[in-house]
């Protein structure tokens, strides 16, 4: 049976204990039922697997003594996505849950210019990305970036990507299916009423190749998902 596995925020490589944070102790000591003498996992989400035993199974402060250490290398393949946010939360909630357990390596939400939405709660959306690194047995958490403006994304730092952009205008789009994909990839994903058409002209103006997701059109949060799974784990 697979150990209990937790998150926490950093991890310097040479402690020898480990105070848990408060809602961490209190999952293990008050839900787990954990007692001194028995292990966990912990992981900085960094690629750090640190198997642990507890030393002091207090409820608001447990405390933890490492006794194994190992760090898996990232994945070669790194996937970025920029996806709009959107007006019902709980979308994009999901987005961010699937993506996570795809293994997308980068999350940059944006704000176009037909976003109806731009409130953003960076620590629970974080929350959601450590609750599905964990389920899903994985050490490394994806970069979650603050929301920024299409216009203000930094084009210039994805020059050595492999660039797609996905939107709904009639043009020509290569499927996305057909391409092979490279090892370092970055795909952009716009708002329920679609990029606009200067947004996407100053996309494919900085190299992203128009791509299809499919034949039918997609919400924003699933054509999230479907080019994660595709840049992710196929070709």
């Amino acid at each position: 049976m697979a150990l209990p596995f937790f998150y926490i925020a950093e991890y310097t490589g040479s402690q020898k204990t480990i105070t848990l944070d408060e809602d961490t102790s209190r999952h293990v000591v008050q839900v787990l039922r954990m007692k001194a003498g028995e292990q966990l996992n912990l992981t900085d989400g960094k690629g750090s697997l640190l198997t642990c035993t507890i030393t002091d199974d207090h409820k608001k402060h447990c405390v933890v003594d490492i006794k194994e250490v190992s760090h898996k290398p990232q994945g070669t393949r790194k996937v970025s996505v920029g996806i709009s946010l959107l007006k019902n939360s709980n979308r994009f909630e999901w987005f961010l849950e699937k993506a996570t357990e795809l293994g997308v390596t980068e999350i940059i939400p944006l704000i176009c210019e037909r976003t109806e939405k731009e409130k953003f709660r960076h620590d629970r959306l974080k929350g959601i990305c450590v609750s599905a690194m964990l389920q899903s047995q994985q050490v490394w958490l994806p970069v979650l970036h603050e929301p920024v403006s299409f216009t203000d994304l930094q084009f210039p730092q994805y020059s050595s990507h492999q660039k797609f952009i996905a939107h709904c205008e009639e043009s020509n789009k290569t499927p996305l299916t057909d391409q092979p994909i490279n090892q370092l990839t970055i795909i952009l994903i716009g708002p329920e009423g679609d990029f606009t058409p200067a947004e996407i002209e100053l996309a494919t103006s900085n190299g992203f190749m128009p791509v299809a997701l499919g034949d039918t059109r997609l919400r924003t949060e699933t054509a999230g998902v479907v080019a994660a799974t595709l840049l992710c784990l196929v070709g």
